[in-house]
Order: C-alpha cells, then sequence, then structure tokens
C-alpha cells in the first residue's frame, strides 16, 4: 500500500484523485483550504468503503501551513500529487485586495507552494528509494497562451511546468519519477468561476461544441492519467510535461473561435479559411 498525498482534494479534479487512489487501495490524505464540510464528507463516504483516507486543512504557499501539514501526516508520503491552485476568478477568494497581490498569490501558491512541498517530501523519497510527484498545471500557461486569463495565472502555470522539467533533469539517474498533467476545460468549480459562470445556456452549448471532441473534460479522467501515471509502466515518461486538453493546447482558438469546417486528413485538403 502506497501513501498517496494530494492537494487541493475536497472538490474538482483533485476530489476525483482521491477517489481513484483509494479505489486502487492506496492510502490517501489530501488538502483543503476552505472546503471542510466537502472534505468530511469525502472522508465519510471512502472510509464507510474501507479505504484508509484523511484530509488536512492546508493553505498553500503558506510556509507555517506547510510546516504544520508535514507534521501532522500520520506517515511518510510515496506519491505527491500538487494539484492545489487558484485560477483566474478563484484568486479573489484567497486574496480579495489589490491587483499586484493577486498576481504575487499566483506565483506564491501554484508554483513556489508546490516547490516548497517537493522540497520537504521529496528527500524521503529517494532515501526510500520509490516515489513519484505529479505537478497538475493547465494548458493554459503551461502549454498555450489564452488571451483574457490573467497573466499572472499562465505565468505560474508556465512556472509549474519548468520545475517540472528542471527536477526530473536533476532525478535522472535516482528512483523517484516526476510527470506534469496540463488539463484543457474541465467541468470543475474554477472552470465555473472563471469562465461558464458569465455564460447563458445557449452560450456554454456554443463553447462546449467548440470545444475538441464538443465537450469539456470530466475530472475523473483526468485522474484516471493521474492515477496511471504513478505506475511503473510510465517511467519512460520520466520529465514529461503532458497536454491533457483533447487537442485545446494545439488549436486554443476553438476557446473563442466558430469551427464550422472539419479538418480533412487528405493530401488535397487546403488550409484556408480554417479558422
Amino acid at each position: 500500500m502506497r501513501n498517496v498525498l494530494i492537494t487541493g482534494g475536497s472538490s474538482g479534479i483533485g476530489r476525483a484523485c482521491v477517489r481513484r487512489f483509494a479505489a486502487a487501495g492506496d492510502c490517501v490524505w489530501f488538502t483543503y483550504r476552505r472546503g471542510r464540510a466537502r472534505a468530511e464528507e469525502l472522508v465519510e463516504e471512502l472510509s464507510g468503503t474501507g479505504a484508509q483516507c484523511g484530509a488536512f486543512e492546508f493553505d498553500q504557499g503558506d510556509w507555517a501551513s506547510h510546516q504544520q501539514l508535514l507534521s501532522l501526516l500520520p506517515g511518510h508520503v510515496d506519491v505527491l500529487v500538487n494539484n492545489a491552485a487558484v485560477g483566474s476568478a478563484t484568486v479573489e477568494d484567497h486574496v480579495p485586495g489589490p491587483k499586484h497581490e493577486q498576481s504575487a498569490a499566483f506565483l506564491q501558491i501554484n508554483s513556489i507552494g508546490p516547490l516548497w512541498l517537493i522540497q520537504q517530501l521529496l528527500p524521503g523519497m529517494v532515501e526510500r528509494d520509490f516515489g513519484k510527484v505529479i505537478n497538475i498545471g493547465s494548458v493554459g500557461g503551461g502549454v498555450a497562451v489564452f488571451p483574457g486569463f490573467h497573466i499572472a495565472d499562465g505565468m505560474s502555470k508556465a512556472a509549474l511546468a519548468y520545475l517540472t522539467r528542471h527536477l526530473a533533469a536533476e532525478l535522472v539517474h535516482s528512483p523517484v519519477d516526476v510527470f506534469a498533467i496540463n488539463p484543457g476545460a474541465v467541468e470543475t468549480n474554477m472552470l465555473e468561476a472563471s469562465t461558464l459562470s458569465r455564460l447563458t445556456p445557449e452560450e456554454r452549448a456554443a463553447l462546449s461544441a467548440r470545444l475538441p471532441k464538443g465537450r469539456l473534460l470530466a475530472p475523473e479522467e483526468i485522474a484516471k492519467l493521474v492515477w496511471w501515471l504513478t505506475g511503473e509502466h510510465a517511467a519512460p515518461l520520466h520529465g514529461a510535461v503532458l497536454d491533457a486538453s483533447m487537442g485545446l493546447g494545439v488549436r486554443p482558438g476553438l476557446i473563442d473561435q466558430d469551427v464550422s469546417v472539419p479538418v480533412q486528413t487528405t493530401p488535397e485538403t487546403s488550409v484556408e479559411g480554417i479558422s
């Protein structure tokens, strides 16, 4: 049985990851910041199935909170999933004040926080000759550019991708594997706050139709990928920064463009007129 720590596990992708690892028989600890009721509900649900699970309040990017979390964990960590983050709309819940403070918060929470956790937990992984680190970023910043979203948001996700590559380079001869996943448009509270809540039902349907495969991603789809990367079969992908957006990363214009002409794959296809 592995000990798995998932940050931001009370909702969205993190919650789906908690369920997936618990279903696989791992001991799962996860953090939350404000979602205490959701966290307690999830612990009760999984404990009822016989899974070993625990939830811890955590303010990522705050050094004192990092120290407290590590002192409360009941054991060593074999798998670290850095999922907790703020987005272009949810940052206001953390820092309601001036814009310059919000810009700093993106980097402190989304980049520095994961770095600190890795630095705190990595030595133990190396010493035990086993460890998996999964950094969950975003297609925005980690893969492509989406004008209109907070620039510091994208910067923080780009930094997370760099952190993954740098760490993987340092650990190339170590037993610890490191990966990054950059999801696209996933149906989560974060996407709801930043984008979906501002749309009418008609606009929301039109957005979904423009997305790759004509739909939003489900949190469970990303959770399955996270879990898969922690298996030994994923070792050849050490250091990979994965685009998990169903193609939005290679065609980001789908977010705000009307694509009415399907892409053809025959040699005669002309790219003229295809947005």
